[in-house]
Protein backbone atom coordinates (compact mmCIF):
# COMPACT_ATOMS: atom_id res chain seq x y z
CA UNK A 1 0.00 0.00 0.00
CA UNK A 2 2.60 2.74 0.54
CA UNK A 3 3.74 2.53 -3.25
CA UNK A 4 0.36 4.26 -3.01
CA UNK A 5 1.77 7.08 -1.39
CA UNK A 6 5.25 7.07 -3.37
CA UNK A 7 2.89 6.82 -6.47
CA UNK A 8 1.51 9.89 -5.16
CA UNK A 9 3.52 12.45 -4.24
CA UNK A 10 5.71 11.50 -7.32
CA UNK A 11 3.40 12.81 -9.75
CA UNK A 12 2.03 15.58 -7.31
CA UNK A 13 5.93 16.97 -7.74
CA UNK A 14 6.21 16.23 -11.27
CA UNK A 15 2.77 18.05 -12.30
CA UNK A 16 3.67 20.77 -10.03
CA UNK A 17 7.02 21.53 -11.16
CA UNK A 18 4.96 21.47 -15.02
CA UNK A 19 3.01 23.79 -13.68
CA UNK A 20 5.24 26.29 -12.06
CA UNK A 21 7.27 26.06 -15.11
CA UNK A 22 5.13 28.25 -16.89
CA UNK A 23 5.74 31.08 -14.70
CA UNK A 24 2.50 32.18 -14.38
CA UNK A 25 2.39 35.25 -11.76
CA UNK A 26 -0.94 34.08 -10.38
CA UNK A 27 -0.74 30.43 -10.38
CA UNK A 28 2.34 31.02 -8.27
CA UNK A 29 0.77 33.34 -6.59
CA UNK A 30 -2.06 30.79 -5.37
CA UNK A 31 0.67 27.78 -5.00
CA UNK A 32 2.80 30.43 -2.32
CA UNK A 33 -0.87 31.57 -0.91
CA UNK A 34 -1.56 27.57 0.20
CA UNK A 35 1.66 27.11 1.13
CA UNK A 36 1.44 30.13 3.49
CA UNK A 37 -1.93 29.34 4.87
CA UNK A 38 -1.08 26.14 6.42
CA UNK A 39 1.50 27.50 8.55
CA UNK A 40 1.62 28.52 11.97
CA UNK A 41 -0.49 31.33 12.69
CA UNK A 42 -3.07 32.14 15.77
CA UNK A 43 -4.07 28.49 14.54
CA UNK A 44 -0.93 26.04 15.30
CA UNK A 45 -0.21 23.54 12.03
CA UNK A 46 -2.04 20.78 13.28
CA UNK A 47 -5.60 22.50 13.32
CA UNK A 48 -4.79 23.73 9.76
CA UNK A 49 -3.92 20.62 8.58
CA UNK A 50 -7.15 19.21 10.19
CA UNK A 51 -9.39 21.91 8.75
CA UNK A 52 -7.77 21.61 5.36
CA UNK A 53 -8.79 17.47 5.56
CA UNK A 54 -12.47 18.55 6.62
CA UNK A 55 -12.96 21.25 3.76
CA UNK A 56 -10.88 18.82 1.47
CA UNK A 57 -13.48 16.00 1.94
CA UNK A 58 -16.55 17.98 1.88
CA UNK A 59 -15.13 19.21 -1.12
CA UNK A 60 -14.27 15.81 -2.19
CA UNK A 61 -10.83 16.81 -3.46
CA UNK A 62 -9.35 13.28 -3.30
CA UNK A 63 -5.90 14.86 -3.94
CA UNK A 64 -6.38 17.70 -1.11
CA UNK A 65 -7.59 14.92 1.23
CA UNK A 66 -4.18 12.81 0.68
CA UNK A 67 -2.02 15.68 1.20
CA UNK A 68 -3.86 16.63 4.32
CA UNK A 69 -3.94 13.03 5.40
CA UNK A 70 0.03 12.94 5.39
CA UNK A 71 0.88 16.55 6.22
CA UNK A 72 -1.54 15.74 9.50
CA UNK A 73 0.76 12.56 9.89
CA UNK A 74 3.69 14.48 9.58
CA UNK A 75 2.60 16.82 12.53
CA UNK A 76 1.46 13.53 14.52
CA UNK A 77 -2.02 13.66 14.18
CA UNK A 78 -3.33 10.57 15.18
CA UNK A 79 -5.80 8.38 13.35
CA UNK A 80 -8.49 9.05 16.17
CA UNK A 81 -8.19 12.41 15.78
CA UNK A 82 -7.93 12.33 11.98
CA UNK A 83 -10.73 9.93 12.26
CA UNK A 84 -12.75 12.53 14.21
CA UNK A 85 -11.90 15.48 11.39
CA UNK A 86 -13.40 12.97 9.27
CA UNK A 87 -16.30 12.55 10.95
CA UNK A 88 -17.37 16.25 10.81
CA UNK A 89 -16.32 16.21 7.35
CA UNK A 90 -19.25 13.49 6.87
CA UNK A 91 -21.42 15.43 9.03
CA UNK A 92 -21.30 18.75 7.25
CA UNK A 93 -20.67 16.99 3.58
CA UNK A 94 -23.51 14.35 3.93
CA UNK A 95 -23.54 10.74 2.26
CA UNK A 96 -22.39 11.93 -0.76
CA UNK A 97 -18.64 12.16 0.93
CA UNK A 98 -18.75 8.25 2.30
CA UNK A 99 -16.73 7.23 -1.12
CA UNK A 100 -14.04 9.96 -0.40
CA UNK A 101 -13.98 8.91 3.11
CA UNK A 102 -13.07 4.79 2.15
CA UNK A 103 -10.16 6.27 0.17
CA UNK A 104 -9.14 8.54 2.82
CA UNK A 105 -9.42 5.54 5.28
CA UNK A 106 -7.11 3.41 2.50
CA UNK A 107 -4.77 6.41 2.11
CA UNK A 108 -4.07 6.93 6.08
CA UNK A 109 -3.81 2.91 6.67
CA UNK A 110 -0.64 3.76 3.26
CA UNK A 111 0.73 6.54 5.07
CA UNK A 112 1.18 4.35 8.05
CA UNK A 113 2.44 1.47 6.58
CA UNK A 114 4.71 4.38 4.83
CA UNK A 115 5.97 5.50 7.69
CA UNK A 116 6.84 1.69 9.35
CA UNK A 117 8.84 0.68 6.65
CA UNK A 118 10.93 3.69 6.72
CA UNK A 119 11.59 3.10 10.99
CA UNK A 120 12.22 -0.69 10.00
Amino acid sequence: MSNQVEEFNAYREKMNDAILEDNNKIIKRIFNLDTNAFTAGKLDKRTKELLGLVASTVLRCDDCVKYHLEASHKEGISKEEVVEALSIATLVGGTIVIPHLRRAYEYWDAVEEKAASEKA
